[in-house]
């Protein structure tokens, strides 16, 4: 597909289902990760990693409380899993290598199983050789529809990742060493679902879904609306209770590597005028990383319009006796032994979990930093000890921020804690899912450098 002609789809397909050309019903057809070759920015980019040989990976749907069937087929010359970030399903499907799964092989095939208990934005990356693949493309959108529908006329999928080219549109390594010791190492190429600053169209006056997605492997994006009445009604897959203040240029929403936040949006009611997601980007003036046109005549509509959004069944911690455990994030004391290959290594060890870095994949005598029991509440403290920021991510469960030491924070459930500098947040949650959860920061660099670990529900 010539970029001209994913342009025309785009556009084609935001009037009927407002995803972009990139939806992909769920079923049992299988999942192809394949190399791909695509236009980002002038020139075709080889090398990069995807479900499709010339197209992004697909946005992938489900429905809340229905199977899905997700074979997935490697064939890459490297191992690889799949993870699917944010779903609360069993152990055994989270497609973590060695701990849930061994690595799908070249021309293996996994077959992932799962009835989704939450509707929502979620998404998919892999989990073995997870540097390269995903720096190379590999990270797609997946949707969880509710039961019933929540009245929108239309959604929007924005996929936003950056991408690290030379001057010939083709990958720079993935990572530096400066980068995977400090914030990470950034890409120079900002997309949203591949594309700079794609422009999609939706009915005059109506009422969009806008779900977004920070799938990028290191940026922390700083984003606002412009250009129409909207509102934040779920955030990292999980409709809000409470009224979020709407994020401006001047005090931005941050989300980091593995956050979603879905907006509802009344569409401007004159055709042509335009709605812009925003990123303030260092160094940089704001800048519209996606756009939403009004197309046609207006329907008119408004967001009182719309229901609430039905809750999710998520178990509330009770903290009346919920047990304390203790999480340091920071650097490595003393250096370390190199972060071990089974699944790709970046040859250092610059991170660590309560002073401890993660030995790598497989590495024998490994236990986890916390054991919890089955259908208990807990409050676990996050300490950030070191000047970086960190997504903190937990596999399988889904947590209530309490209190941090230097901002007010809404209490929204969620599955990754954006720990800012010198910052000690207190979570709760309910063990509920029983198994060994993955808990990592959603920088890569500093999860392939010894930030990982893992959690035990027993």
């Amino acid at each position: 597909m010539k970029r001209r002609e994913f342009l025309v789809g785009s556009t084609a397909a935001a009037g009927a289902l407002g995803l972009g050309g990139l939806s992909r019903a769920s079923g049992a057809e299988e999942l192809v990760i394949q190399p791909a070759s695509f236009t980002l920015r002038d020139r075709p980019t080889t090398g990069m990693v995807s479900l499709s040989p010339d197209a992004p990976p697909p946005v992938l749907y489900g429905r809340q409380g229905e199977v899905m069937r997700l074979p997935v087929r490697n064939t890459l010359g490297d191992y690889t899993a799949m993870h699917w970030h944010g779903l609360r399903i069993p152990n055994g499907m989270d497609g973590v290598p060695y701990l849930t799964q061994m690595p799908i092989g070249p021309d293996e095939v996994f077959d992932y199983e799962f009835t989704p208990p939450d509707a929502g934005t979620y998404w998919y990356h892999p989990h073995c050789m997870t540097m390269e693949q995903m720096a190379h493309g590999l990270t797609g959108v997946m949707v969880i529809a509710e039961a019933e529908d929540p009245g929108f006329d239309s959604e929007q999928v924005v996929n936003l990742r950056d991408f690290r080219l030379d001057d010939d549109d083709q990958f720079l390594p993935a990572y530096t060493t400066r980068g995977a010791a400090r914030a990470g190492t950034f890409g120079n190429v900002q997309t949203a679902n591949w594309l700079e600053a794609p422009t999609y169209d939706h009915t005059a006056g109506s009422l969009v879904r806008l779900r977004v997605v920070n799938t990028d492997t290191t940026r922390i994006y700083r984003l606002h609306l412009e250009g129409a009445d909207a509102r934040i009604i779920a955030w990292d897959g999980h409709p809000v209770e409470d009224v979020v203040p709407m994020p401006s240029a001047t005090e931005p929403l941050l989300v980091g590597p593995g956050q979603r936040v879905d907006f509802a949006i009344a569409m401007p009611s004159g055709e042509g005028q335009t709605v812009d997601l925003k990123a303030k980007l260092p160094g940089q003036p704001h800048r519209a990383m996606t756009r939403l046109r009004a197309a046609g005549a207006s329907v008119a509509r408004e967001l009182r319009e719309l229901r609430p959004l039905p809750q999710n069944p998520l178990a509330k911690p009770n903290l009346t006796n919920a047990e304390l455990h203790e999480f340091v994030f920071g650097w490595t004391p003393e250096g370390g032994e190199p972060v071990n290959g089974f699944c790709g290594t970046l040859g250092y060890n610059f991170w660590s979990i309560n002073r401890m870095p993660w030995p790598g994949d497989a590495a024998p005598g490994v236990g986890p930093l916390a054991v919890l029991k089955q259908g208990k509440s807990y409050v676990l403290r996050l300490r950030n000890e070191s000047p970086n920021l960190h997504p903190i991510h937990l596999h399988g469960l889904a947590f209530l921020p309490l209190k941090s030491n230097l901002r007010n924070l809404p209490q929204l459930m969620t599955d990754t804690m954006l720990l800012l500098k010198d910052e000690v947040v207190e979570i709760a949650l309910v063990a509920d899912n029983p198994g060994d959860w993955a808990f990592h920061c959603h920088v890569i660099e500093h999860q392939k450098t010894g930030l990982t670990g893992f959690i035990r529900v027993v």
